[in-house]
């Protein structure tokens, strides 16, 4: 089993894999209108995937983590960084990422597209297809509540080192 982990708003922790928030806004994998749910495969790297869209001056106080099982045997493909343009990692993602994972999904061909991390490209975010008949073989496990260390919303300070 594939654990997969997503953090969110605690409004939306009904359907946490559900891909509404990709079909509603979008994402660097996909266009509004394409149903993919974003994933990681660690929990640091889903809460830092969340923590660099978060206002340092106004956190979020209702933040949950999703924790979801895949099957080992259950249907994906993989995008290699070797395959991707130099601008990858742009924060202004190239429009052909999008077309990446609308295409994806199209085909239906696979539940799971793993993509490498732009924060840390040795990791892997994984977008789940709802659509695909695989999707109900994941399981959602838990959702609990989630909060950042308030150390990370401080101002930098400079120091000194000796």
């Amino acid at each position: 089993m594939n654990r997969l982990y997503r953090v969110l708003r605690d409004s939306y922790a009904r359907a946490p894999f559900d891909g509404e928030g990709a079909y509603r806004y979008g994402g660097r994998w996909s266009s509004p209108g394409t149903r993919l749910s974003y994933t990681s495969e660690h929990q640091s790297l889903a809460m830092l995937e969340y923590f660099v869209h978060l206002d340092v001056d106004d956190p979020p106080g209702d933040l949950v983590l999703a924790v979801a099982e895949a099957p080992d045997d259950l249907a994906r493909e993989r995008v290699e960084i070797s395959d991707l343009s130099a601008n990858w990692r742009e924060s202004a993602a190239p429009p052909q990422l999008a077309r990446l994972g609308d295409e994806f999904a199209q085909r239906g061909e696979h539940c799971l597209l793993l993509v490498p991390s732009v924060l840390a490209p040795n990791e892997n975010n994984w977008l789940i297809n709802p659509a695909h008949p695989g999707y109900k073989r994941i399981v959602v496990r838990e959702v609990e509540p989630l909060s950042y260390d308030p150390r990370m919303f401080r101002k930098q300070r400079s120091h000194r080192r000796q």
